[in-house]
C-alpha cells in the first residue's frame, strides 16, 4: 500500500508537473466518468460528474495517505490503498484495462485512475474533514515535539508496531516506515508504548522523521506492481529482508507477524525485553 511518501510523491508529480508533463493545478475539469462505481464512495456517479464540471484545481496535496485535490468549490479525496495509482494523460489514449475512474480536462488530458485490486476510493466533498477528522497528527507538524509524542505514546498501552500503524495515532505511516523507523530507533515493535522513555520517544520521532524523509527523497519505495517511480526499495535496512544481515551490526533480520501483518526487525538491535512483554 503507498504510504507518506508515495502519495506525497504522487502529488509532487501533480501538483508540479514533470518533464514533458505540464502540472495540474489550475486545470479546468470537462467531465468525469466512473467505470468501477464501488471505487467512488461518495456521490453518486451521475453526481460526481455534474458537479466536477466547471470547476478548477486550486491545490494538491496530502493528508496522512489521502490524496487532497482542492476545487473551486469541493474537495476530491483519494484513498490509493493496495493498488491505485494516477496517471495524467492525453485523452485520445486507450484506457488501461484496469482503470476504475477518469477526470476530463479542457486541455484534452484526462487524470486516470488505476487499480487493479479494486481497493481504492474516492471523495468528493464539501467539507474534507468529515473523512480526514479522524486522523491523528502528521509527523512532520511542528507541533508534534518530542514531549507530545512522549505523552501521547505513555497515554495508551499498546505495541508499538501496531500503534505506528494507527493512522488515528499518527498519519501516513504504513509497514514499510513503521519497520525502518523501528530499526533506526533501537526498538523491538512488541516494545510497550507505556514503558518508552522520554529518550527513547524522542528518537523513535526523529527516526520516523528520518526515513520518511528519505522515502520522499527517493520518491518512495516501489514493490512489485503496487506503486512505479521510486528507489527507496534499495535502501532498506530491515523491511523484506529477513535472513539477510544487518546492516548495523550483521545478525541476520527475522520477519514475525505483528497484528496480521509481517514485521522485520533485527533481534540484535531491537531486543525484547521482558518487561516489554
Amino acid at each position: 500500500m503507498p504510504e507518506l511518501p508515495e502519495v506525497e510523491s504522487i502529488a509532487s508529480r501533480l501538483r508540479e508537473g514533470t518533464p514533458g508533463q505540464a502540472a495540474l493545478v489550475g486545470a479546468k475539469i470537462l467531465s468525469a466518468h466512473v467505470f468501477w462505481q464501488r471505487t467512488l464512495v461518495t456521490p453518486s456517479p451521475d453526481r460526481f460528474g455534474e458537479t466536477l464540471a466547471g470547476q478548477t484545481i486550486q491545490a494538491i496535496g496530502r493528508r496522512g495517505k489521502f490524496l487532497k485535490i482542492d476545487l473551486t468549490d469541493h474537495t476530491l479525496l483519494i484513498h490509493l490503498r493496495m493498488s491505485g495509482d494516477l496517471w495524467v494523460e492525453a485523452v485520445d489514449q486507450p484506457l488501461a484495462q484496469h482503470t476504475r475512474l477518469i477526470i476530463n480536462f479542457v486541455d484534452q488530458r484526462r487524470l486516470t485512475f488505476h487499480d487493479p485490486r479494486k481497493f481504492g476510493r474516492v471523495w468528493l466533498l464539501t467539507d474534507p474533514q468529515t473523512v480526514l477528522g479522524v486522523l491523528g497528527p502528521e509527523p512532520f507538524d511542528a507541533n508534534l515535539n518530542a514531549q507530545v509524542f512522549y505523552q501521547r505514546l505513555r497515554g495508551i498501552r499498546r505495541q508499538l508496531k501496531p500503534l505506528l500503524l494507527d493512522q488515528r495515532f499518527l498519519a501516513g505511516l504504513g509497514n514499510i516506515y513503521a519497520d525502518e523507523a523501528l530499526h533506526c530507533a533501537r526498538l523491538h515493535p512488541l516494545h510497550l508504548s507505556n514503558q518508552v522513555t522520554f529518550a527513547q520517544a524522542n528518537h523513535l520521532l526523529e527516526c520516523i522523521r528520518a526515513v520518511l524523509s528519505e522515502g520522499i527523497r527517493r520518491h518512495g519505495a516501489s514493490i512489485d506492481w503496487v506503486y512505479r517511480g521510486g528507489n527507496f526499495q534499495n535502501y532498506f535496512r530491515v523491511y523484506r529482508r529477513s535472513g539477510l544481515p544487518c546492516p548495523t551490526c550483521g545478525a541476520p533480520i527475522q520477519k514475525i507477524i505483528v497484528g496480521q501483518r509481517g514485521t522485520h526487525f533485527c533481534p540484535q538491535c531491537q531486543p525484547l525485553r521482558r518487561e516489554d512483554g
